[in-house]
């Protein structure tokens, strides 16, 4: 059932919006944002502030759109306080040596009226379109999957000056100040994952160095790296030119465990690059044993000692970035990222962050296990068991004031201009 009301949520939602309440300024701000998180976790089949609003009994549009965009708190605050209460719980504590990914992410927005909208290359379709992309940093420590920090990278075509704007920030200068965000909060990262949009480019690999950082990155197959081979004769090559040059004895079989099993064979070696001081590996990872047979071929760089980086250090470890495709489908699918009805960047960036919320309420349920206690007879073992586990909730809670409350649904239903008798 898609209507719901505020009157009617489970008690496990309203102890977790307490825990916001003192970031809030004004009774109506955290009465709104109990009605944003719980429309988002709703099953309205659209995640905008009309959908919510109509589908929520004692819900007004026009409060929760005041609540997003003009309202006066702070987004950086609620975001640093859904991050303390997964900290301060043993069960959802950020431990040290966590892979941080980074990465980017897009999605299709027409006009061009709305703070950041540009053509531009849009991953979730695979070109370039009118649209908007966030970068954002996201946790995985094996245990769990974490949305950290977001912001909004405004494409050079969005801005009246282009690239010459002051507001100009590349995705990679993004990133930087996103990753300075997780340590200034003192977490530390073991190792940073990137693809080869960040990976490729060496002033980002020098500022990760620059703050005694490890990372995996993707690099481009032109990428011309420095080799010694067994003559001792330095010579500057291709990746992909190296990559070919390699014998198939020079690969390691790698199984890969993943929903569907996969096998990789991976080459690693010791190369230098330009502007990066000392030696470095790189790893090619295909997905057959030779290059001529090869349809899928991968290229990564670290800066982790050679002791450590084995073919399956690097499969294992890369693998993990997959973590963030997952909180995005689950994200934009579930809780709609990528609906709103806002148009400036700081309304943007309040409900990214609302959406985090709502996610991180379902991970620290399906972690600390209140929803299987109360509401499951089986194991919660992702985010799409765990949200369907709080909509049974929410269902049985609704029914229940439904049956005392009919005359009050009616009037709702009658002012949609529909008969509910």
């Amino acid at each position: 059932m898609k209507e719901t009301t505020p009157a009617a949520m489970p008690p496990c939602f309203e102890r977790w919006c307490q825990r916001f309440d003192d970031v809030f300024t004004h009774k109506a701000q955290k009465r709104e944002f109990r009605h944003y998180v719980g429309g988002l976790l709703g099953e309205s089949e659209r995640k905008n502030l009309s959908q919510m609003a109509e589908n929520a009994v004692g819900v007004a549009y026009h409060r929760l759109d005041h609540f997003l965009t003009d309202s006066p708190w702070s987004s950086s605050q609620v975001n640093e306080r859904r991050l303390e209460i997964m900290n301060k719980c043993s069960q959802t504590r950020i431990s040290r040596g966590f892979s941080l990914i980074v990465d980017d992410s897009g999605h299709r927005k027409s006009g061009n009226f709305t703070q950041g909208v540009g053509r531009q290359y849009i991953g979730e379709i695979g070109k370039t379109d009118n649209g908007i992309v966030v970068v954002t940093t996201h946790l995985y420590d094996g245990r769990k999957s974490l949305p950290l920090d977001i912001e909004l990278y405004q494409h050079a075509s969005s801005l009246s000056e282009g690239k010459q704007d002051p507001l100009f920030e590349k995705k990679t200068e993004l990133a930087i100040k996103l990753i300075d965000k997780t340590l200034d909060r003192k977490y530390q990262p073991g190792i940073v994952i990137v693809d080869a949009g960040y990976g490729n480019n060496t002033s980002f690999l020098l500022e990760l160095e620059k703050r005694e950082l490890k990372y995996l990155g993707g690099l481009a197959k032109n990428r011309k790296v420095r080799v010694t081979p067994q003559d001792k004769i330095q010579q500057t090559i291709r990746l992909d030119e190296l990559a070919q040059s390699l014998a198939k004895e020079d690969f390691t079989e790698i199984q890969l465990s993943l929903d569907k099993p996969r096998t990789v064979w991976v080459a690693t070696r010791e190369i230098e690059i330009l502007q990066l001081k000392g030696k470095r590996n790189i790893a090619i990872v295909m997905n057959a044993e030779t290059f001529s047979q090869a349809t899928d071929i991968d290229y990564f760089i670290t800066n982790v000692s050679s002791s450590m980086v084995t073919p399956q250090w690097i499969v294992d470890t890369y693998s993990q970035r997959n973590w963030v495709e997952v909180f995005y489908r689950e994200a934009k699918g579930w809780l709609g990222l990528k609906e709103y009805q806002v148009r400036d960047k700081r309304s943007l960036i309040r409900h990214f962050i609302l959406v985090f919320c709502a996610y991180t309420f379902i991970l620290w349920h399906q972690m600390t296990g209140g929803l299987r206690r109360r509401w499951a007879n089986k194991p919660l073992n992702t985010f799409t068991e765990a949200i369907e586990a709080f909509r049974t909730a929410m269902s049985f809670r609704f029914f229940d004031w439904l049956i005392l409350n009919r005359n009050v649904f009616s009037a709702y239903k009658a002012s949609l201009g529909f008969i509910w008798a």
